[in-house]
């Protein structure tokens, strides 16, 4: 799959949204989403009379100026509660089925984050790179989510902004240093409320899900087949739970864990990064030009960790105003990890910045946060933090509940521990309350559901797919035994087979397969 993509895949990290990592939600819900039977009371079949509107309108599909796609926009409420109120514009993609044999229906496709566009995910990965097989039977489509990128996006800082938001110190050593870090947090949530104040209460995974059942009815479906990564499993996993009777074939590959609070799935995750550092340094020291040394990955943990606090100290140049200290280094390793055929490009930055250059490293942190040569930022970070802080009770209130958490995520990772701790403190400032709580999802009555989960996989770590597969009443574990972020299309013959044959057969692996 990511030969077609960048570095940083699109099926992003949990969703602290702070200074160092992006990605996907850390598996809250959102309104009206406590229980899979609450969820189908507030969203009966058929279709409420005050939506009825919206479920029946019309789509006008056009050219969108890449080849072979089309696009088009559907309204939706601003506020499913008072649906005769604000609406809002959703942008919408798809590629029609090519044949030969008989078209099965639309498969909606969506690469995580939350904050990661789909419709670009579609237009350069899926709609080309998805399988012939799957793409010949299917129309490939499209939502981007509310809030993101063409679908009324959340904003809240300049690039310049931006620039010093991520480099401020994101493991603080006093006082000082943690009312900056804290101020920081503070500014950014002041300004996604003063440039998208109207639309913050509004972007929740609950929401999202609705949106995406209004589309499977105006795209013609009776029910709805998907593949959601990272983040995108917790949004179909939602989906689930709201219309299990809707719901077709399922894919959730590098899957999340609902049942956990903000708190455990960054302590998680965090955990899960340190497994998969391991595995890069374990296959570093075998390696020549391995800036790390050549004994053990522990003696290379040990060396990465003074690299960071050198440039902690006295950040390198970079080749641009921008200087690369410990916050954008981290980062710049942290992207690195989500693929394993990032690592020589790792190895090289290490080394370059060990002797005092800090582009190569830079470069991947750029690539993470999706920063442009001239300075913009993509929506990503943006919609990350409203999606995630509106979706479950911030992980920590403020820095005293950081500074008593610290020995537990050290422990998870004595690498990037603190880092993800303090990046957990990002919305204990937002200015909208949370809607939803973590809680298990059943999703009672719907159909075969595949869950996929890989080993290392940094970003959603294993447990997180055991643990949604038992969940789901009707969950199916599909093991990748490797490395790297999500398993479908990633080079396992074994993974894709069983892949392809349920979306284009509906016959699920059996229980509990493993790949390598």
């Amino acid at each position: 799959m990511d030969t077609r993509r960048p570095l940083r895949t699109l099926a992003l990290a949990l969703g602290t949204a702070g200074l160092l990592v992006s990605g996907c939600s850390d598996g809250g819900s959102s309104s009206g989403a406590a229980s899979s039977a609450e969820a189908a009371s507030a969203s009966p079949s058929p279709v409420p009379a005050a939506l009825k509107r919206y479920y029946s309108q019309d789509l006008s599909w056009r050219d969108c100026g890449v080849s072979g796609f089309q696009c088009t926009t559907m309204k939706a409420p601003l506020d499913y509660a008072e649906p005769d109120g604000d609406e809002i514009e959703l942008a919408v993609s798809r590629k029609k089925a090519t044949g030969p044999g008989k078209r099965i229906g639309s498969l909606l496709v969506n690469p995580g984050g939350p904050g990661g566009s789909a419709i670009d995910y579609l237009q350069a990965y899926a709609g080309i790179g998805y399988p012939a097989q799957v793409r010949a039977r299917y129309d490939m489509v499209a939502i981007d989510p509310r809030g993101v990128a063409r679908s009324e996006p959340v904003e809240c800082l300049t690039g310049a902004q931006m620039d010093a938001y991520t480099q401020v110190d994101q493991t603080p050593d006093d006082k000082a240093e943690v009312t900056e870090l804290s101020a920081a947090f503070k500014k950014f949530a002041a300004g996604c409320e003063k440039r998208s104040g109207e639309i913050l209460p509004h972007v929740s995974t609950v929401e999202t899900a609705r949106d995406m059942d209004m589309l499977r009815a105006l795209l013609g479906d009776e029910h709805l087949n998907y593949v959601g990564a990272s983040y995108g499993t917790f949004l179909g996993a939602t989906y689930a739970e709201l219309f299990p009777g809707r719901t077709g074939r399922l894919v959730l590959d590098g899957a999340m864990d609902p049942s956990l609070s903000s708190v455990e799935a960054n302590r998680d995750q965090t955990a899960g990064f340190e497994t998969a550092f391991r595995a890069f340094a374990e296959d570093c020291v075998q390696q020549a030009d391995c800036p790390l040394g050549t004994t053990s990955a522990s003696d290379a943990a040990d060396r990465l960790k003074r690299l960071f606090a050198r440039l902690d100290a006295k950040p390198v140049p970079t080749g641009e105003s921008r200087e690369l200290g410990e916050s954008l280094a981290t980062t710049g390793v942290i992207a690195a990890m989500y693929d394993e055929s990032a690592w020589p490009q790792l190895r090289s930055a290490l080394s370059a910045a060990d002797s005092g250059d800090g582009a190569g490293l830079l470069a991947l942190a750029d690539s993470y946060y999706e920063r442009e040569p001239d300075g913009k930022y993509a929506n990503l970070m943006f919609a990350n933090a409203a999606v995630n802080c509106v979706d479950l009770p911030p992980a920590f209130a403020g820095p005293e509940a950081v500074e008593k958490a610290l020995p537990s995520f050290e422990k998870a990772s004595p690498v990037f521990g603190r880092g993800f701790a303090w990046a957990a403190l990002n919305c204990a400032h937002w200015p909208v309350p949370p809607t939803g709580t973590a809680h298990r999802i059943e999703a009672e009555g719907a159909a075969p559901i595949v869950v996929v989960g890989t080993t290392r996989d940094p970003a959603t770590p294993y447990a997180w797919a055991e643990s949604l597969a038992d969940q789901l009443s009707s969950g199916t574990l599909l093991t990748y035994e490797g490395d790297g972020h999500t398993a479908y299309g990633r080079g396992s013959d074994c993974v894709d087979t069983a892949i392809n044959a349920y979306l284009l057969e509906g016959t699920p692996p059996p229980a509990d397969k493993k790949c390598t």
